[in-house]
C-alpha cells in the first residue's frame, strides 16, 4: 500500500518549527515525543479530511483519514494523561479548522486568508510544545507565536506573488510593504537582535520577485530561509 503524503510543502516547515521553538524556549521533555508524534500524524489526517469535505475519491481518503486519526489519536492520548491541560489547545483550533473546512467546501484552499489560518493553527503548536516543558504560557511562549506567525505571513505573501499572484501588482506590492516593515514588527515584539533571522526574509521578496525560478527552487529556497529562522530564533532563545 502506497503511503499517502499531503503535497503541501511549504506546510512542513510551519508544522515543525513553531514546534521545536517551543521546546527550545520552555525546555525539552520526553513527552515532546508523543506530542510531536500526535501532531504529526493529525497534520497527516486533516489533508485528507479537506479532500473527503471536497467530495473527492471518498473512499481512499477516509480510509487515510482513519488511519492518520487512530494513530494521531493514540500518541495524543498519551501526552493529554500526562498533561491534561493540552485539551485546551485542542479546543482553541476547532474554529480555525472549520474555517479550513470552510474554504474546502467553497474550493478556495489557496485564499490568502486560509493560509493566515493555517500559520495560526500551526503556531499554537508552538504554544503546546513550550506547555509541556515550562508547564505554563508566560511571555516567551506567546513571543514564539507571534514571531512565528509574522515568519510564516511573509512566507504566504512571498509565494504567492512568485507563483498564484505573480501578475498581480497589488499583491506584489502588498507583499513588498509587509516586507518593509517586518523586521520592525519584530523588533517591536520583542525580537531584539534575533531581527537578523526576518532580514532574509525581505531581500528575498524584493530581490526575486519577477524572475524565472521553479516552484522547486522558491521551494528550496524557502526552506535555507525557514532554516534561517530556526536558527536565529533558537539562539536566541537559549541565549535569553
Amino acid at each position: 500500500m502506497k503511503i499517502f503524503i499531503p503535497k503541501q510543502h511549504g506546510a512542513w516547515a510551519m508544522l515543525v518549527i513553531p514546534f521545536f521553538l517551543g521546546m527550545v524556549g520552555g525546555g525539552a521533555d520526553v513527552k515532546h515525543i508523543p506530542l510531536f508524534l500526535g501532531w504529526l500524524f493529525l497534520y497527516l489526517a486533516t489533508f485528507p479530511v479537506m479532500m473527503l469535505v471536497k467530495k473527492k475519491n471518498i473512499a481512499y481518503y477516509r480510509k487515510w483519514v482513519a488511519i492518520y486519526g487512530m494513530i494521531s489519536i493514540l500518541f495524543l492520548l498519551i501526552v493529554v494523561w500526562a498533561v491534561p491541560m493540552l485539551i485546551l489547545f485542542g479546543f482553541s483550533l476547532v474554529p480555525f479548522f472549520l474555517v479550513n473546512l470552510f474554504y474546502a467546501k467553497k474550493n478556495h484552499d489557496r485564499a490568502f486568508v486560509n493560509d493566515i489560518v493555517a500559520i495560526i493553527v500551526f503556531s499554537v503548536g508552538g504554544l503546546a510544545s513550550y506547555w509541556v516543558g515550562e508547564g505554563r504560557l508566560d511571555g516567551w511562549a506567546w513571543f514564539i507565536f507571534i514571531q512565528s506567525i509574522l515568519f510564516f505571513m511573509g512566507s504566504a505573501f512571498y509565494v504567492k506573488s512568485m507563483i498564484r499572484e505573480k501578475n498581480n501588482k497589488q499583491f506584489k506590492y502588498c507583499s513588498w510593504g509587509y516586507h518593509l516593515i517586518l523586521p520592525f514588527l519584530a523588533v517591536m515584539l520583542g525580537a531584539g537582535w534575533a531581527v537578523f533571522g526576518f532580514i532574509p526574509s525581505s531581500l528575498r521578496a524584493w530581490f526575486f520577485y519577477g524572475k524565472k525560478l521553479s516552484i522547486m527552487k522558491i521551494g528550496i529556497y524557502e526552506l535555507v530561509n525557514s532554516s534561517i529562522f530556526l536558527i536565529v530564533m533558537s539562539i536566541f532563545l537559549i541565549s535569553m
